[in-house]
């Protein structure tokens, strides 16, 4: 059979895409990402409620959590979300996600004061998702709730350094499709316990992160940071080279061959978008690599030594110690001990 050129390889937009969505997988991944839609909500306006930041959350809903990372989306209706002096507008299939998971405000379009929202949901233990409900009298608004938690990245060109509110816009498609797709389910699926649906409904809120992240990075106007880097055509073939072979020699001449660009250029853009130049960029990503492995296996450090690049258990020691503060044996005595 022979095929068109079209069916053999992707549209340079769609690869793009692809590449996106493979680095954001990667990179999320590391960080032990687990979730779950917790909340519903079902408000009329005039409503407003204020939420606790995550200190406080994460007793409620994950408190082994290092890390955790809200998101609301609006099933019907609109409404707007406020941290700080950062406030945005959602309406029907958007996303508000709060990276650090702030303390926040959330309320309609008419204005009311806020109140606590522990005064609007029903007591725990939860056996079934709760339902948060307002009623004003006004125009309806239905909002799912959900979180992440995660461990803390090593290395910091990435949740660290994402603002603390974003606003992700769902095009018609695909994309909306899919989000629409895992909330239903969600929804639906929410207070089964059959074997199987609960490591799905798990991963789930990673998929909505990963899904929504790609969409905002394609949206937001940003200069600078990991997502404006995964958007620019240099960088981000750099990046998923990198990503894709971690543990070979890469030297700065090689990718940049590669991506076919200068040394100069490649440097230039490295520095501008992540703050870094791309060799240090690869010797953090080793050890966000190498710490992710011994968190999660029994490996040697000799064994991971090898797994992300270096060619002695010394060599890698010398590296960790000097980009993380202390030896690997330390580190994994600590990550274990929490």
């Amino acid at each position: 059979m022979i095929e068109r050129p079209g069916d053999l390889i992707g549209t340079p937009e769609r690869a793009q895409a692809r590449d996106r969505t493979d680095l954001l997988s990667d990179v999320l991944s590391r960080i032990r990402l687990a979730g779950a839609i917790f909340l519903r909500g079902e408000y009329s306006a005039p409503w407003a409620f204020d939420s606790p930041d995550h200190r406080d959350l994460k007793g409620l809903l994950a408190p082994d959590a290092e890390r955790l990372v809200l998101f609301h989306i609006i099933r019907k209706g609109h409404a707007w979300v406020s941290v700080g002096h950062e406030r945005i507008e959602v309406g029907p299939g958007d996303l508000a996600i709060l990276p650090h998971a702030d303390r926040h405000l959330m309320g309609s379009l008419q204005e009311t004061e806020p109140v606590p929202i522990a005064e609007l949901l029903p007591p725990p233990p939860w056996t079934d998702l709760p339902v948060c409900r307002f009623d004003g009298g006004g125009e309806m608004t239905e909002v799912v709730c959900g979180y992440l938690k995660c461990d803390e990245l090593l290395f910091n060109a990435f949740l660290r350094h994402l603002p603390p509110l974003l606003r992700v816009r769902p095009p018609e498609g695909a994309a909306r499709e899919l989000i629409q797709a895992c909330i239903r389910y969600a929804l639906e699926e929410g207070s089964s316990a059959r074997q199987g649906h609960m490591t799905l409904m798990a991963r789930m809120p990673e998929l909505l992160l990963i899904e929504a992240l790609r969409l905002y990075s394609e949206q937001a106007a940003t200069t600078t940071g990991w997502l404006a880097a995964i958007n620019d055509p240099v960088v981000s073939r750099v990046l998923a080279l990198l990503h894709g072979e971690p543990k070979r020699k890469w030297a700065v001449e090689e990718l940049a061959r590669q991506a076919a660009t200068s040394r100069s250029v490649l440097d230039e853009r490295f520095r501008k978008l992540l703050g870094q130049s791309p060799m240090r960029y690869v010797a953090e990503w080793r050890m966000q690599l190498a710490a992710d492995m011994m968190k999660t296996t029994p490996a040697k450090l000799a064994e991971v030594a090898e797994a992300v690049g270096y060619g002695s258990e010394e060599a890698f020691s010398r590296a960790f110690q000097r980009h993380v503060g202390t030896t690997p044996a330390q580190w994994r005595m600590e990550a274990a001990g929490k």
